[in-house]
């Protein structure tokens, strides 16, 4: 029989990690568009944000009604981030908005201010999902879970 003597290191602890599906959760009540975080510790392409593609299509987040869900990739180890938009939203808001964002959760990053960085750019996300994809309460359901995906 083989076992770790080690527990693996939680890259979030309780609190942090439900500060961030707060913020989902929070961001969804106003908007029919969809919201996903995937953290994985290295990320096995070259390309981060053809990582994240990639896990966009993994988690079948291209199948929502309106293509409006977003996914915030990071690589713990490798230091690596990218926003990943279906092309609903993508094109409503431009590349300008995606790259500012980016920069915001780097910022906060530098700072070691991680969950919350992840949590304010998953409002921000919000705010804009909200102005352009309005929640309808006759049609709208969570398409998609809330919780943050772990990756190895």
């Amino acid at each position: 029989m083989i076992f770790s003597l080690f527990k693996k290191k939680q890259f979030f602890s309780a609190k942090e990690k439900e500060q961030i599906v707060e913020a989902i959760r929070i961001a969804e009540k106003e908007t029919s568009g969809e919201i996903r975080v995937y953290v994985e510790s290295k990320n096995p392409l070259v390309n981060t944000l053809e990582r994240a593609a990639e896990i966009f299509a993994q988690l079948k987040m291209h199948q929502t009604a309106q293509r409006n869900a977003v996914l915030l990739y990071v690589a713990t180890g490798h230091r690596e981030l990218a926003l990943f938009a279906d092309e609903g939203i993508y094109q409503k808001v431009g590349k300008e908005f995606w790259e500012n964002a980016v920069k915001e959760m780097i910022a906060h990053f530098q700072g070691e201010n991680i969950s919350h960085g992840m949590a304010e750019c998953v409002k921000n996300i919000g705010h804009v999902l909200k102005e352009k994809f309005p929640y309808d309460a006759s049609t709208d359901k969570n398409e998609l879970p809330d919780d943050i995906v772990f990756g190895k």
